[in-house]
């Protein structure tokens, strides 16, 4: 199923357009979340939403030019389990692109980079990494740990 879509490893996912590369990243020297910190993220998190979008539309366009044709039972149950991956993945996707369009959201509101529980700036090197967090990586573990033991009661 290796040939439905040329994956985006993960690094590309995350760069910034070579376009708008201009060898700037943000550093812990500067004011956080000064403009250019913003406009590094945005384009960043545009890039990211870009290739979901692109990796959507072909899907949907190998959907349509790929039926299930394969005669042997076998085969057919191959692709039918590769599509539902495909599909699978694609929904994660869909959910990832909301997760975006808040980042961008908060971006334009001037709270993108601060933790949604304690206020303090998230960490850039977090951003670097996971450009949608929305908690310290402290707030975060708690959060999960909180999480674990209301699943365990």
């Amino acid at each position: 199923m290796a040939t439905v879509l040329n994956r985006l490893d993960e690094s590309e996912q995350f760069a910034v357009p070579k376009s708008a590369d201009d060898g700037y990243r943000p550093s812990a020297d500067e004011a956080f979340m000064n403009p250019r910190q913003q406009a590094y993220f945005r384009t960043k998190l545009q890039a990211w939403k870009d290739a979901i979008l692109r990796e959507a539309a072909g899907t949907l366009s190998q959907l349509q030019v790929d039926t299930l044709r394969e005669a042997d039972l076998t085969d057919r149950a191959s692709s039918e389990t590769d599509w539902s991956i495909e599909l699978r993945t694609r929904d994660r996707q869909r959910k990832l692109i909301s997760k975006i369009e808040a980042a961008l959201r908060r971006i334009d509101e001037g709270e993108y980079g601060y933790c949604e529980v304690t206020g303090e700036p998230i960490s850039l090197a977090r951003l670097e990494a996971r450009p949608i967090a929305t908690m310290t990586v402290e707030a975060q573990e708690r959060h999960e740990r909180h999480e674990k033991v209301s699943r365990e009661e």
